[in-house]
């Protein structure tokens, strides 16, 4: 077990850090591109989600996007301004609400498909650790979500 003490535990040793200043970087790398498209970083983020689970319910896209309705809310309610998606309610029960991808989100999502592979190629990993990185990614955020 890694333990920290005044010896290292200096700003650059947390991974909390470096994973926050990763984020961070990865967002300033994808603005120029979201800026002509005017697209938020979160905004996009619900693009992808939806291009893969298109006509979710809000609850669940909230679930994928790790995001609670009153951040979410407000997030689509620009977006459909925007005319990217469309928010329907269930005929069976009025509390849900379904969200769609119109076609100029689906056409906005195709244009900024390019971006993750500009990652990929500007990370300085080969394929394989680009694997072994997105897998311990996502299994310390499934154990930290538990």
């Amino acid at each position: 077990m890694i333990e920290f003490n005044n010896s290292n535990a200096e700003l650059e040793r947390h991974l909390c850090f470096s994973i926050y200043e990763l984020s961070r970087s990865i967002q300033r790398m994808y603005q120029p591109f979201l800026n002509e498209l005017n697209l938020t970083y979160p905004q996009y983020l619900v693009l992808v989600a939806l291009y893969e689970h298109d006509n979710s319910k809000v609850s669940a896209l909230g679930e994928i996007l790790d995001l609670n309705y009153g951040t979410l809310s407000p997030l689509l309610s620009r977006m459909e301004k925007q005319k990217l998606i469309q928010r329907t309610r269930s005929l069976d029960d009025t509390r849900v609400v379904y969200i769609g991808l119109l076609p100029h989100g689906k056409d906005i999502r195709e244009q900024a498909f390019t971006l993750p592979q500009q990652l990929v190629s500007k990370s300085g990993l080969n394929d394989d650790e680009w694997h072994e990185f997105s897998m311990l990614s996502m299994k310390v955020f499934h154990n930290l979500s538990k």
